[in-house]
């Protein structure tokens, strides 16, 4: 069957997935809900902090998310059967809140964000499918927050560019079937691999591919929304 490479898709990424011949992808790399209700919190502890600061420039400062319920329950076990049985190489996100769903893996990563002493946590882990040694990538908080920011759980894009550039060559064909705000879909398409994005809100499909898009234009998607047009416009 032919697979939908270089598109972010709407729906449901089990049932997407479901006809997908196995091993037909070279890499899953994914950041699934945890199910700790992140969006909730993060808008909760946003709408403290705007009541507190009022309308200063601190108070703008807090962003409000898309209120959609995305991670209200983990994913169950037949999803991630799923994204090992259709990839040759598995990664994802927050493997240890799923351990009792995935097989025991040597080959974990983490992203320490060297921030100590916080109520968030100092780092974030990833299982992966791979016999290797586990791997540190070293990247503060910070630096992540510098990226225009759309969903509340966004990864940097430094993260997916580290990531491929172990794991993956140009041209393999990488999945990120919870693909929120496109991170990975954007550092594979940097990176010259083919990508596939599945996210079930349409909401955040329509940021992946405007972010997808701003690689082409060179202009970011935040300067995008403000009116300024691309340096080099697509055909010209």
């Amino acid at each position: 069957m032919e697979l939908p490479i270089n598109k972010i898709i709407c729906g449901d990424c089990i049932e997407v997935m479901r006809e997908w011949p196995d091993k037909c992808v070279d890499l899953v790399l994914t950041d699934p809900p945890y199910g700790i209700n992140a969006d909730r919190e993060q808008n909760k502890a946003a709408l403290q902090r705007i009541k507190a600061d009022g309308n200063s420039k601190a108070g703008r400062g807090w962003k409000l998310y898309p209120q959609t319920a995305w991670d209200e329950n983990r994913p169950q076990k037949q999803y991630f059967d799923s994204m090992i049985r259709i990839s040759k190489i598995s990664i994802i996100w927050g493997g240890n809140y799923f351990a009792d769903l995935l097989p025991a893996s040597m080959g974990w990563l983490m992203w320490d964000k060297r921030q100590r002493g916080f109520s968030l946590a100092d780092g974030e882990l990833a299982w992966t499918s791979e016999r290797k040694a586990l791997r540190i990538f070293d990247y503060s908080r910070a630096e992540a927050l510098q990226d225009f920011r759309t969903h509340p759980t966004q990864k940097p894009v430094a993260l997916g560019l580290w990531i491929l550039g172990k794991y993956s060559k140009p041209d393999d064909l990488i999945l990120d079937c919870y693909c929120g705000s496109g991170s990975f879909c954007v550092a594979a398409k940097m990176l010259g691999r083919r990508y596939i994005g599945i996210d079930i809100s349409s909401e955040y499909c329509k940021i992946a591919q405007e972010r997808l898009d701003a690689v082409d234009t060179g202009v970011p998607v935040k300067e995008t929304r403000q009116g300024q047009m691309a340096l080099f416009p697509s055909g010209k």
